[in-house]
């Protein structure tokens, strides 16, 4: 079996999973809203656990967590209760997730005094946070700002390997210099598009 075949199987296992946790989820008419707070509850504890210093359990919580981020808006289209506000409820609940697992680390850092990495953290949780706002803030201007990279997906799966194999300091490196680098390519980008448009 090749290495393509491999990882389309996985992709249609993945998908039949997915699909069915979303049906099962559907059938208990549970509202997507609820699926996405329970997702910022969970995240909750992986913060907990990354505040104790334990990064391999908090890895697994942040794994379930993506579940329910996963499902909300497709359980929603399936019950035909999509809406405005979950969109932008699920937008805002995101970003206290993301905040929620670099409190932890924070935690963590300053309990085990270490200064370096309190900052680094920082770097990371500024990046993502400004990676997010410097789109939505271009995209109430232009038409589309997707460019660069360290959207919530790839910093998600970053963080989750870097807690299972205790690798967080290079995640935290990852993210930190990458999201900050793509906030100033966003940032020329719709500067560029703007200027575009007004010479």
């Amino acid at each position: 079996m090749g290495q393509n075949t491999i990882t389309e199987w996985i992709g249609r296992v993945s998908g039949v999973l997915l699909h069915a946790i979303v049906r099962g989820l559907a059938l208990t008419r549970i509202a997507p809203n609820y699926l996405t707070f329970i997702g910022l509850m969970i995240n909750s504890m992986a913060a907990v656990a990354f505040g104790y210093g334990k990064f391999f359990w908090a890895g697994w919580i942040i794994f379930l967590a993506g579940i329910f981020d996963m499902t909300d808006g497709r359980v929603a289209r399936v019950t035909n209760t999509v809406s405005s506000f979950g969109g932008f409820f699920d937008s805002v609940i995101d970003r206290y997730s993301d905040l929620a697992l670099y409190f932890g680390l924070l935690v963590y850092y300053a309990r085990v005094n270490r200064f370096f990495y309190i900052v680094l953290t920082a770097l990371a949780m500024t990046g993502s946070v400004m990676v997010s706002y410097v789109r939505a803030r271009a995209e109430s201007q232009i038409e589309s700002c997707k460019v660069g990279f360290m959207e919530r997906p790839e910093r998600i799966v970053l963080i989750i390997i870097g807690a299972l194999f205790n690798r967080m300091a290079p995640v935290l490196w990852v993210i930190a210099v990458i999201s900050n680098i793509s906030v100033i390519h966003r940032i020329m980008f719709t500067r560029s598009i703007l200027q575009g448009r007004e010479g």
